[in-house]
């Protein structure tokens, strides 16, 4: 990490302290990098950055948007509210595509169609953009990251003027499944941006959104056109490390649909247990109304207490219900309220209008919860049943 945080500042230091060294020769190049994906979540999407070469000069820099800025005052909670700032990163390129390669991430290059001028402008954008008053800027996953910054700033300094075309096999789809295109769905990571994420992302992203994803950035790029010209915006393009292909072996054990689906049955033999017996597991009653609640609270605060733009409107509400945890006492209680009784109507209500929002599109929600909520489902009726009973 020293090391690291030193060639930057070798580098900054270097390209932004002297000026002469910043004019590019005819024969620079600068191109766009694509990532690959990686193993870990954060790296599930790929990555995008701008490469600078300059044999005659002896420039080969990587400048990237999205770097983390782990010294940054109160990370985790800045992170949590969507207010941490992101930082403009440069890396010597040999260092860049040596960290990609022990990663083992596919590594592509589209090399720039423009002229000296527009190099030297964008040269001149980048190292201006790494000095320490403006290299941070506020992330958005979907609007301002580190594949929209290139497009941006390309769109910035060649004033508006890239045509983007759509790709021949190009299919118009919302945000959610964009994301689900590059995760295990049955994966944990998957499950907590399903349950964290709202109906927002729900909708059809337009085909110039679709470019948050550097490998669209890759696709769109690769048949952009220049107005008035004609020109192609990419005048060569290679790959520079092909992924080798590894079989991981399958987590399905430790999978959330199979974690959750050992909780929905021993929800339901718990329940079938009581029926038998005619009576009620009030612990299983308040573990459940307590956890469907403390999650519902999380989703409110992720919705009206962050600035984070894909969490609103999040409809897992319906059966993580805030309220679960201000009647919890209704549960302990030997003489039922009848409107306890409505109120547990009202959850199996919210349950169906769950699943009529996720049959139709307004949310889709993670598969594991689906043995859950069928096991939650089974028990509110259940406890609606025996309360009824029990008021006879």
């Amino acid at each position: 990490m020293l090391k690291k945080i030193f060639l930057t500042a070798c580098i900054t230091i270097f390209t932004i302290g002297h000026a002469q060294q910043n004019i590019l020769s005819p024969e620079a190049e600068i191109s766009v990098l694509t990532i690959g994906p990686g193993t870990s979540l954060n790296d599930s999407f790929g990555h995008s950055g701008f490469r600078v070469k300059d044999k005659v000069k002896g420039i080969d820099l990587v400048f990237n948007y999205g770097v983390y800025d782990f010294g940054a005052k109160n990370f985790y909670l800045k992170f949590a509210q969507g207010k941490l700032d992101y930082l403009i990163g440069l890396n010597y390129y040999e260092d860049f595509f040596e960290n990609y390669i022990a990663q083992n991430r596919t590594i592509e290059e589209q090399v720039l169609n423009l002229s000296p001028e527009e190099k030297q402008v964008l040269f001149d954008y980048l190292l201006n953009n790494m000095k320490p008053e403006n290299r941070r800027y506020l992330y958005d996953f979907f609007y301002d990251n580190c594949a929209t910054r290139i497009k941006d700033v390309l769109q910035q300094i060649l004033n508006n003027t890239i045509i983007f075309k759509k790709p021949q096999d190009f299919e118009q789809k919302t945000f959610r499944t964009l994301i689900h295109e590059n995760l295990n769905r049955n994966s944990w990571g998957c499950f907590g941006i399903d349950l964290a994420l709202g109906s927002v992302i729900d909708k059809k992203a337009t085909s110039e959104q679709h470019m948050f994803l550097p490998k669209n950035i890759h696709a769109f790029f690769k048949i952009a056109t220049l107005e008035h010209s004609n020109k192609k915006l990419i005048k060569d393009s290679k790959v520079l490390y092909k992924k080798v292909d590894i079989s991981q072996s399958s987590n399905f054990i430790t999978s959330p649909l199979m974690v959750f689906g050992i909780l929905g049955l021993v929800i339901l033999l718990i329940t079938y247990s009581d029926y038998k017996k005619k009576k009620q597991s009030i612990w299983l009653d308040v573990l459940l109304f307590s956890i469907t609640g403390l999650i519902g609270i999380i989703i409110l605060l992720l919705w009206f207490a962050t600035d984070h733009t894909g969490t609103h409107q999040n409809y897992n509400l319906l059966w993580a219900f805030v309220l679960n945890i201000l009647v919890i006492g209704q549960l302990l209680r030997k003489q039922t309220s009848i409107w306890f009784i409505k109120y547990l109507k009202l959850l199996v209500i919210l349950l169906c209008l769950l699943t009529l929002h996720w049959i139709i599109g307004v949310q889709i929600f993670a598969i594991g919860l689906i043995p859950f909520l069928a096991a939650l489902f089974i028990r509110y009726v259940y406890l609606i049943w025996y309360l009824k009973k029990r008021l006879i």
